[in-house]
């Protein structure tokens, strides 16, 4: 093994808490080009790291002291914003790990870039997320900013640049290396109006108007699994606690919550994105039983405290099909729910779930089936 000190550092990083699978690794070599091109920036104040999967950026930054990174720990000098829990946890994992804690801070999307001079960048894969990064970034970074905006050229696309040119005044696309390529955006333009996020969309055949912040899966819209889901509304049981299990935008705790006002229903995501839009999703629509918790698959509810848990499962991790993150949330339905509470799931039918329900939390029945969708109601089993 090579002594660079990012090799010693990478080769140590977990995913934990999220999926670990042989496949699936905690860095990638767009972590490795985004350091190589912070490298080339001079000390010129605060650096901010948007979207650290699990902290390779952050710690690279330590390890390598770049822009003064960790040479005050009074005041850290590496500001983090990450949207998922599970990356959040990880971070402070992976640092106590390496013997780099104290270096960086972790805060809110605003915060983290007020007044940096240099801000690294995951790519997202939405270009709404992006554009609303973005639009902070210009908003609340050094007037001088930089922004080094990383990803893997399979997933990047022109609407990226044109995204980050609203924003910058300059847009510069980077030779690509091992597949990855950077975007380095400088001038951040004068912000006009509000932000551009969170977006609203009442839907009419619901008559419930959807909260949104960049970074939630389908936006503003109802994707189709949901969709299928709502179906069967009706023949779900009336619960003292139920709960909306990867939230997303809240679409499900909002109308479970409308059909059952006594419900004490919670709202909950690892995204901090979600939980927000959850949240003003019940509120556009005047509903004050939805509570939201970020949280990472249900880890600070109790066993047993829960009457119903309602569930879409993600079916990737990043840009991998995985069955894992799904596995993940149906034994935290399980752990949490009561004996004889109920989870209703829908799921990719390919994804063949049901022997993983009947044994983890209990006994399953076929609610219903289209030609894309399975929804499942499974009653936990007595302890």
């Amino acid at each position: 093994m090579s002594d660079h000190p990012l090799d010693l550092l990478f080769a140590g990083l977990r995913r934990f808490p999220d999926v670990e699978a042989p496949n699936l690794q905690a860095w990638d070599a767009t972590d490795r080009l985004l350091l190589d091109n912070a490298a080339t920036f001079p000390d010129g104040g605060p650096v901010a790291v948007i979207g650290d999967n699990y902290g390779a950026l952050t710690l690279g930054l330590l390890a390598l002291g770049i822009a003064g990174a960790g040479s005050n720990p009074e005041t850290p000098a590496v500001r983090v914003h990450q949207d998922l829990i599970t990356g959040e946890r990880a971070l402070r994992l992976n640092a106590d790990a390496a013997g780099l804690t104290g270096g960086f801070i972790q805060t809110t999307l605003p915060d983290a870039v007020d007044g940096a001079s240099l801000v690294l960048l995951q790519l997202p894969r939405s270009l709404a997320e992006l554009e609303e990064i973005a639009d902070a970034v210009a908003r609340h970074a050094a007037p001088g900013a930089v922004l080094l905006a990383g990803g893997r050229v399979k997933h990047m696309s022109l609407g990226m640049n044109a995204v980050l040119a609203r924003s910058f005044e300059e847009v510069q696309p980077q030779l690509a290396r091992q597949k990855s390529r950077v975007l380095v955006a400088r001038g951040p333009k004068p912000a006009a109006g509000e932000p551009p996020y969170p977006v609203s969309q009442h839907h009419s055949g619901l008559d419930l108007t959807v909260c949104a912040r960049g970074a939630v899966f389908a936006g503003t819209g109802l994707d189709i699994g949901t969709r299928f889901l709502l179906d069967f509304l009706p023949q779900m049981p009336a619960a003292r606690h139920a709960v909306d299990l990867g939230c997303g935008t809240g679409i499900l705790a909002a109308l479970y919550a409308r059909r059952h006002p006594e419900a004490r229903v919670t709202a909950t995501d690892r995204s901090a994105a979600a939980v927000d839009s959850a949240l003003a999703t019940a509120r556009a629509n005047g509903i004050t039983t939805v509570t939201g918790l970020q949280d990472d698959a249900l880890s600070t509810l109790p066993d047993a405290s829960v009457d119903l848990v309602l569930l879409n499962p993600p079916f990737h991790l990043g840009s991998a099909v995985h069955a894992g993150a799904g596995l993940k949330l149906i034994e935290a339905a399980a752990r949490v729910l009561a004996p004889g509470g109920e989870l209703w799931t829908v799921y990719n039918s390919h994804l063949q779930y049901r022997p993983a329900l009947e044994r983890l939390v209990g006994p399953t029945r076929e609610a219903g089936r289209n030609p894309k969708f399975t929804v499942t109601a499974s009653t936990r089993r007595p302890a």
